[in-house]
């Protein structure tokens, strides 16, 4: 079996830091053009806010590949180490650990593979599974990319995001990314805004329980309403926002894990408009 390790600490204050834009990878370039690799060690933290990404990325000729992505906030791990024409030998593997990702901390990630034995960390817990078909070597070419799929990618991308947030300690069997990214030491010409430090969100979560609130004052001597905000619950019913207008009032809420929008104008013989996720209705 893979040999576990403490890669679960907290981020060290001055520590290597990249933060991506979401627009560009950095590529760490293998020194021969393709790479049969038995074991491997990858371990990085990361924080974002974003709840879709691709974290890491690499892929060789014969079908091989190792895809570790943010998808609806959880974390997933694809690994393959080869497949045969035939269909007879199937190596897809599918892994996914964690949930709610896109929390703006930090998260730490450990993939530890020898052989077809994985085990896969996610903060303090940890996942040993072992990979599908009959092959013990990832074979890939050229590179390992970071923060998303590389531009000369194949078809297999699927319009995946790259990843936007930062990145610490990243390292790959030994090699210290971040290090050889701040020496420029590795291609990063696809990362226009290059910078070795987080950039904080002007965004933050709130959190609220059956009893709070958050009021906020209202703008008089104006005509329109525009609110926009995201959310996510596990309760299917509750008060989202309410609001009274100079001749009315406006409600968004939850009900039956059904988005609801009731505008009601009272100078107006009362009139009343419901919208339901999507489905209109107008009551008069």
């Amino acid at each position: 079996m893979v040999q576990e390790h403490d890669y679960n600490s907290r981020p060290v204050p001055g520590a290597d830091v990249i933060n991506f834009d979401g627009q560009g990878v950095i590529s760490y370039r293998f020194k021969m053009k393709k790479m049969k690799i038995l074991k491997d060690v990858i371990a990085l933290k990361f924080k974002t806010s974003e709840s879709e990404g691709v974290i890491l990325h690499g892929e060789g000729q014969q079908g091989d590949y190792i895809t570790l992505e943010l998808r609806r906030g959880r974390l997933l791990l694809q690994i393959n180490l080869g497949s045969n024409q035939y269909g007879s030998i199937l190596g897809h593997t599918s892994v996914t650990s964690g949930s709610l990702l896109d929390d703006h901390h930090w998260h730490s990630i450990v993939i530890e593979r020898y052989r077809r034995n994985v085990n896969f960390t996610l903060d303090q817990h940890t996942q040993h599974f072992r990979t599908n078909g009959e092959f013990d070597h990832l074979d890939l070419d050229y590179e390992l990319t970071f923060g998303g799929m590389p531009y000369s990618g194949k078809p297999v991308s699927g319009g995946r995001r790259n990843f936007k947030g930062c990145m610490e300690s990243i390292n790959y069997n030994g090699e210290n990314i971040t290090d050889l990214a701040r020496r420029k030491k590795l291609d990063s010409s696809s990362l226009r805004n290059l910078t070795f430090s987080c950039v904080d969100t002007h965004t933050f979560p709130v959190f609220f329980n059956s009893t709070s609130f958050l009021q906020l004052p209202g703008r008089r001597d104006h005509n329109m309403v525009s609110v926009r905000f995201q959310f996510r619950t596990w309760n299917p019913s509750g008060l989202l926002l309410f609001s009274s207008l100079a001749d009315g009032m406006l409600e968004l809420s939850l009900n039956d894990g059904k988005v609801t929008a009731h505008i009601n104008v009272t100078q107006q013989k009362n009139l009343r408009v419901d919208i339901a996720s999507g489905v209109f209705v107008s009551l008069k």
